[in-house]
């Protein structure tokens, strides 16, 4: 069935694309004036040019068409990972959940936009973010720190913009691929543009899966089955020759299922779920040893997430003069979560409403203002059968509003320095709505000043600074790892204040003809940081620490061009979190990082390969503690995380300028946690079992071959 639909839309696009016209160079010059080109940048030392940035003053790093592609990469989770100062941390060797960190900050610290407009909720960033789909994405954007965008405050870690790729030309492509552990896609893009030149038309659609992985054969999956369907179309009209409507719809579905191994250890994931009795067994595994097989029922280490989500936004682009151009946009978004964990069940519907009115004038040739007004409404609803006796739960369900105001001026005294200094103004209110949190938890007006400064020492040295503002309410108790299974004491919430972050960051790039590099240092204060805690009676709490955390952030990316053909970059992290920071974490985030790609490329072949080197950290340092036998202290697990690297490799061949093939290998050397010997599974000091004992990969080497076809 998603198969069918997914081919109906590509049909339709072909044939949407078919009856358009080639459009003139007349009208494609109209059409500049109003709408931004996007160009697409073909190898990986263009993306190195001014240290992998974006012509902009703020530090914004860029990543292309062609770069996702060389990673195979299905989702913007794979798309981003191990990029320079950001990491994609998997903390859930059952839910599989997936959060996106900038500059050592936390996943919930990041803010996704789609075309610069929010498009997710709050609850959007712990569950199907890695099934954002890459089809038709033209690029990524990635700003790091607090204050990053002049419309999202609340990313105190930074915000990643995913551009959609607008039609300028009548195109449709088609990519189909399997690899190893039932890893599959279907991919369609078309783009057309009307006869006049005025419309474009954007359809996408996306379907991809993969199947449990069982690395120690227990009978218990180590990565989730994953399925995931998604269809957009953004549609661009010219109005006239000073105005310009952007419209685009989504809809994405994500199923995932970890725990039994289906055709092992159930027969389906809907055997697994009504297995549920109440009852829990006296043994899990065989000798309650987690690396033995599995004896337990089914519903006992299940956990199934099904994600409903649709997203729209509408942009109007106006010139109102000759020096003043305006922008008025509301976005939408549905985020609707049916789950099931270990015998809890959570169901959650949270809609998120924002609307904004921006305006820029050039004010002389020394000052282009930029201002305006915008707000975010947003309504979360949960509900939990199994835990409304509990005496000690509390509903996570919160109402979330802001309304604010900006402004920034851009002001360049002289050709080698620009100063963007920006104020934003914000009325929060947040409250939990359950009858046991009377009144409004957060309830204040915040100010987040950032200023941002360029300055060209030389031709080929730029050194870029920025210093900024965020805050952010914390009001999902998915940020702390996962205190809604504990059935038995319920959760409580002690929230009653905004997190409050400051952070400076400072890059220097060097940009010649075959060198290019970036060198940059970041630091991020965060107050009243959220973390989850028990309280004397044992009932998990998310609670706020009391005192900063704070993370330092170094790392410097080169690129080099040996020849036309040939590029190697390389990069080197380093990020030192304070003891504060360091408690709050539930996985240990990454300490030391390396990576080397090299890409060569002819007009037939592009073969790309990736190696990443992490370094070893003492997870102590971040709380772990477990044992392989439950109620056997002397079992107890490594907590020494070793050192290891991850290689990846693809190979593309052109067959004509329409039809392409690849192939590649990811993880080549088959390294993972499980195979070094410890499993993800564990049992605490009191005998209770537990899924996320992970420092390392859990997804073992994958083998994948595909066709893509265009016209």
């Amino acid at each position: 069935m998603k198969y069918s639909i997914l081919t109906v839309a590509v049909l339709s696009a072909l044939s949407f694309t078919t009856q358009a016209q080639t459009i003139t160079s007349q009208s494609t010059a109209s059409t500049d004036n109003e709408v931004e080109v996007i160009q697409v940048r073909g190898v990986r030392q263009k993306l190195q040019q001014d240290g992998r940035l974006k012509d902009v003053i703020q530090k914004t790093e860029v990543l292309d068409e062609l770069m996702i592609k060389n990673k195979n990469a299905l989702s913007l989770t794979q798309a981003i990972n191990n990029e320079p100062g950001i990491n994609v941390s998997d903390e859930c060797s059952m839910c599989g959940v997936k959060r996106i960190m900038l500059n050592g900050m936390k996943g919930e610290h990041t803010t996704i936009l789609v075309d610069g407009l929010p498009t997710h909720t709050m609850i959007s960033g712990y569950y199907a973010v890695d099934a954002v789909p890459t089809t038709g994405v033209d690029r990524i954007e990635t700003a790091r720190g607090a204050g990053a965008s002049l419309i999202a405050p609340e990313a105190i870690g930074g915000t990643v913009n995913i551009v959609t790729k607008q039609a300028y030309e009548n195109q449709a492509t088609v990519d189909v691929s399997k690899g190893a552990h039932g890893v599959e896609a279907l991919k369609g893009m078309a783009t057309g543009v009307s006869e006049d030149g005025r419309t474009g038309l954007t359809l996408v659609g996306q379907y991809d899966k993969k199947e449990q992985e069982d690395l120690d054969d227990n009978g218990v999956s180590e990565s989730p089955f994953q399925e995931n369907f998604n269809l957009s179309a953004l549609v661009s009209h010219d109005l006239n020759d000073t105005n310009n409507l952007h419209i685009r719809v989504a809809k994405l579905r994500s199923e995932i299922f970890g725990g039994p191994v289906i055709g092992d250890t159930v027969g389906s994931i809907q055997e697994a779920i009504s297995s549920y009795d109440g009852v829990d067994s006296d043994k899990l595994f065989e000798g309650n040893n987690v690396n033995n097989r599995y004896i337990g029922k089914a519903w006992e280490t299940t956990e199934w997430i099904e994600t409903n989500r649709e997203e729209a936004y509408i942009k109007w682009l106006t010139e109102l003069s000759a020096y003043t151009t305006s922008e008025f946009s509301v976005s939408y978004a549905k985020h609707d979560q049916d789950s099931f964990y270990e015998g809890i069940d959570y169901r959650a519907k949270d809609t998120m409403l924002y609307g904004r009115a921006k305006f820029d004038t050039e004010l002389n040739d020394n000052h282009f203002l930029s201002y305006g007004a915008d707000f975010r409404t947003e309504e979360m609803r949960s509900h939990t059968q199994a835990l409304q006796n509990v005496p000690d739960y509390v509903s996570d369900s919160f109402d979330y509003d802001v309304k604010g105001l900006f402004v920034q001026d851009t002001w360049t005294p002289i050709d080698d320095i620009e100063i963007a200094m920006a104020l934003r103004v914000d009325k929060i209110t947040a409250d939990f709505i359950d009858e046991k949190k009377p009144g409004v938890e957060i309830d204040k007006t915040f100010v987040a000043p950032r200023i941002d400064m360029r300055y060209f020492h030389s031709d080929t040295l730029t050194s870029r600074l920025s210093v900024g503002r965020g805050y952010r309410a914390p009001l999902s108790f998915f940020e702390t790892d996962h205190g809604i299974l504990d059935s038995a004491n319920g959760y409580l919430i002690e929230v009653d204040s905004l997190e409050d972050s400051v952070s400076a960051n400072y890059a220097l790039s060097y940009d010649a003809d075959d060198l290019t590099s970036t060198f940059s240092i970041a630091h991020s204060n965060v107050k009243n940081l959220a973390s989850l805690h028990e309280n004397e009676d044992g009932v998990p709490v998310l609670s706020q620490l009391e005192d900063d955390a704070s993370v330092t952030t170094v790392d410097l990316v080169a690129g080099y061009s040996l020849s036309d053909n040939l590029t190697i970059n390389g990069s080197v992290e380093y990020y030192d979190y304070n003891d504060v920071f360091r408690s709050s974490y539930t996985i240990a985030p990454v300490e030391t990082r390396a990576g080397i790609e090299v890409e060569w490329k002819t007009d037939d072949y592009t073969i790309f390969w990736n190696t990443t080197w992490f370094g070893s950290r003492d997870l102590t340092d971040y709380g772990y503690e477990g044992y392989d036998i439950k109620g056997d202290l002397s079992s107890l697990k490594t907590q020494n995380a070793p050192a290891f690297s991850v290689s990846d490799i693809k190979v593309q061949y052109n067959i004509t300028g329409q039809i392409k093939v690849y192939g590649g290998l990811s993880n080549i050397f088959d390294y993972t946690q499980i195979g070094n010997g410890d499993s993800p599974l564990f049992y605490d000091q009191d005998g209770n079992y537990d899924v996320a004992y992970i420092y390392g990969p859990l997804h073992g080497r994958e083998l994948y071959v595909g066709i893509e076809g265009s016209l």
